[in-house]
């Protein structure tokens, strides 16, 4: 574990290798699992926002949920997450070509909204844990996304080097750089 800031970051993200292959998983993570992704207290207005904007791009039973359930919930845990359809696929799923996307990630590439998706699924597969005065930074390996790591093995890219521009938007470039840096030092001292 490296201390960066009031971050705790795992080895696993410097030294695990991983890009998502959504040709082979065609999307499994927004329609697997038992809970919609989590969602920070501060995504819930975001969600409230922009769901008119993202609402043309989802399916009828999403929309359907998220106007039963809200933008998002309180899962079973406590914690704030992403609406399910029938305790299946998240309420924002959207197909295009048999491949699971997101509706949100689809209204920000449209340029109708300035917010991507929330940063767990931006994140993904890095989970924050809050703790009262830090955030541990961690790797979360999760079967389904074994072709992810396979071609992230394939061509040699870390998760932190997969995922720089989530980092950067959960923590800003300074972080990002002394989290380079700290690879750096990792490398040369792994050898």
């Amino acid at each position: 574990m490296f201390q960066i800031g009031k971050t705790i970051v795992s080895e696993d993200v410097l030294e695990k290798e991983f890009v998502c292959n959504l040709s082979a998983c065609k999307g499994e993570c927004c329609i697997d699992g038992d809970a919609g992704a989590p969602v920070e207290k501060g995504e819930v207005d975001i969600l409230n926002k922009v769901y008119e904007h993202v609402k043309p791009f989802l399916r009828p039973e999403g929309i359907e949920a998220i106007e039963a359930q809200g933008t998002s919930i309180i899962g079973e845990d406590g914690e704030l997450e992403t609406p399910l359809i029938e305790g299946g696929e998240c309420a924002y799923v959207i197909y295009e070509n048999e491949m699971a996307l997101c509706g949100i990630e689809k209204a920000y590439n449209e340029g109708l909204i300035d917010w991507k998706k929330p940063i767990s699924c931006h994140l993904y597969p890095i989970r924050i844990k809050e703790f009262s005065s830090f955030e541990a930074v961690n790797y979360h390996k999760w079967h389904i996304c074994g072709d992810a790591c396979t071609l992230g093995q394939e061509l040699g890219v870390p998760v932190y080097k997969f995922l720089k521009d989530p980092l950067i938007r959960k923590y800003g470039e300074d972080w990002y750089k002394e989290l380079e840096l700290v690879a750096d030092e990792y490398t040369k001292f792994k050898k």
